[in-house]
């Protein structure tokens, strides 16, 4: 085969594949800059602000990234992940003591049980009691409820704004490679200019005769 030939199918083919990288950078940039601009109006319209640093409590100054957005609106995936397992984690765990809504379910039940026998025995007093340590747990079983909900909402938003932080990267990435590509067949194309025509790849009989060795 011709060198000249030869150098200008390797140049197409890495012109082509620029041309693909180029594509798919665009795709990724378009797809990153959709979920950013989600995330940010989504979050927006919650009109979530964090606490100001003078009202920040000394359990919530140990979480830097409280510090940090002190007083910012929650607008981003990196806000919405602080904002989750810096505050709305520290201040459920401090009310429901370390339990979760599934766990706050197994004492209300029996307390229902409890209330229900009293009842039955017509004991007023520890009717009264239980009704109150009953609303009691019902009333933190449902604040651990909506806490743990946010939370999931707050951390699903943070997870598609981190999908599109990636397709950034990756956009970024594929359009390096897609200059390299182009420089590297833009020069592939001048040296298939510059080599005669006559010129032969890896013709047969070309080198030198190996010279064979008796032992």
């Amino acid at each position: 085969m011709k060198r000249r030939t030869l150098d200008f199918l390797f140049s197409a083919g890495g012109m082509l594949l620029a041309l693909l990288l180029l594509v798919m950078g665009v795709v990724l940039t378009t797809n990153a800059n959709f979920a950013k601009s989600y995330v940010h109006d989504q979050l927006g319209a919650q009109k979530i602000t964090f606490k100001t640093t003078a009202t920040l409590t000394d359990e919530e100054r140990k979480a830097p990234c409280l510090v940090k957005y002190a007083g910012q609106a929650l607008t981003t995936g990196k806000q919405a992940e602080c904002y989750a397992n810096s505050f709305i984690a520290l201040h459920v765990r401090t009310i429901t003591e370390n339990r979760t809504y599934a766990e706050l379910g197994i004492p209300q039940a029996a307390l229902r049980t409890k209330l229900a026998d009293a009842d039955t025995a017509k004991d007023t007093v520890l009717a009264a009691d239980l009704q109150k340590q009953l609303d009691t747990i019902t009333a933190t079983r449902e604040t651990a409820f909506k806490g743990e909900t946010l939370r999931g909402l707050l951390l699903t938003s943070f997870g598609f704004s981190e999908f599109g932080r990636k397709g950034g990267q990756a956009a970024t990435v594929a359009f390096v490679a897609a200059v390299l590509l182009a420089l590297l067949s833009i020069a592939g194309f001048a040296h298939a200019y510059k080599t005669p025509p006559d010129r032969i790849f890896a013709m047969p009989g070309s080198g030198k005769p190996i010279e064979r060795v008796t032992v």
